[in-house]
């Protein structure tokens, strides 16, 4: 049976509603009220486990008076999405109802445990030119998921695409999770190898590819900084390395937008998200963007930003390696420097290029 020191305590309390998230000592009169409970007969079981206590956990009565800090009651609070646990010793925390978040749109709609994006029919002029997403708070924390030099950035890489950041780590490296969430697919993919995506509450989707292995499974939930992987060099993978990407609704952007991975900092709490960001060739430079931009720009700027988006990828020209070509000589064909050419190309190795390679010139 659930607790009547849980309801009769928090009655008793004024201004329960005001106290701090975690840690903070039940005032005189909830424990009062505890006291005054019904008398039980205490059973003769052993304690319970201090373990995180999950929702809808019930304890016997006797064991309140421990004093341990044990979890011997839940609340539900607000949408339910939230519980507090209380503790044996008066003091109490907030925990997540992961069986009401499973319920929520986030976790439910364009849900797939085999397919990498469900989001095809989301077009991307049809999301809002900005939006505001909550990374961390109260209950919901943030760890880097590997602390390292990025060598290879988001943008375009040999003409193709590449959605993410590639980090270099040791075979067997532990890979974390960076939010909490729910594991939505965990598989071999082609391509990226061992590939786990976890989808977090306020939308977004972290990907970790190329792992040597897999630690946890699709529905799984997970908190920040939990182990979920060992880095490694699966699917087209030139050496361990761990690639890691964000995509909001479909569309990734570039990780470096949530924070530095030399550093392994967060670089905002709240992530103020454009649409022209979720273009391929929108790079996070810290040296050129004001994030207070970000926060107060207008639509028309925002409109702005991707017409000039739009523009210079009309402009691109590439150059389709042939047999006997040098990065020298392509500079030198198109007017440019051999330095205009690598910068114009990030992770170029100028050494080694191969036939049918596409170096962008313009």
């Amino acid at each position: 049976m659930r607790y009547s020191f849980t309801l009769a305590a928090l009655v008793a309390v004024s201004g329960f509603a005001e106290l701090q998230a975690t840690g903070r000592e039940l005032p005189e009169a909830a424990a009062s009220a505890a006291g005054n409970a019904a008398s039980v007969e205490i059973p003769d079981v052993p304690p319970p486990s201090k373990a995180l206590v999950p929702e809808n956990f019930v304890s016997e009565p006797g064991f309140f008076k421990n004093g341990d800090g044990v979890g011997v009651d839940t609340l539900d609070i607000g949408d339910g999405f939230l519980q507090i646990v209380l503790r044996d010793d008066h003091t109490w925390y907030y925990t997540k109802n992961f069986t009401k978040m499973a319920t929520a749109s986030v976790f439910t709609d364009h849900w797939s445990e085999v397919t990498v994006n469900p989001y095809t029919d989301v077009k991307q002029n049809d999301l809002p030119y900005r939006s505001s997403l909550c990374l961390v708070d109260s209950v919901s924390s943030f760890v880097c998921p590997y602390m390292t030099k990025v060598y290879s950035p988001f943008g375009y890489r040999h003409g193709r695409r590449h959605q993410g950041v590639d980090l270099p780590l040791a075979m067997g490296t532990p890979v974390k999770a960076a939010f909490d969430g729910r594991v939505r697919l965990s598989r071999y993919v082609s391509g990226y190898g061992n590939l786990i995506i976890v989808r977090h509450e306020n939308g977004l989707e972290t990907f970790y590819g190329h792992l040597s292995k897999r630690l946890v499974k699709a529905g799984d939930w997970i908190a920040a900084g939990q182990e979920i992987g060992l880095g490694g060099s699966t699917g087209r993978s030139s050496g361990p390395h761990l690639h890691f990407e964000v995509r909001y609704l479909g569309y990734a952007f570039d990780p470096q937008r949530l924070f530095d991975f030399e550093t392994g900092e967060l670089r905002a709490n709240v992530l103020v998200l454009r649409r022209s960001h979720l273009d391929p060739s929108s790079r996070y430079v810290p040296t050129s963007i004001d994030e207070e931009e970000d926060v107060y720009a207008t639509d028309e700027q925002i409109i702005a930003e991707e017409m000039r988006i739009a523009a210079e990828k009309a402009a691109m020209k590439w150059h389709t390696v042939r047999s006997g070509d040098t990065v020298s000589g392509i500079a030198a064909k198109y007017g440019k420097s051999q330095r205009q050419i690598v910068s114009l190309n990030p992770g170029l190795n100028v050494n080694r290029i191969r036939i049918g390679q596409k170096i962008r010139v313009n």
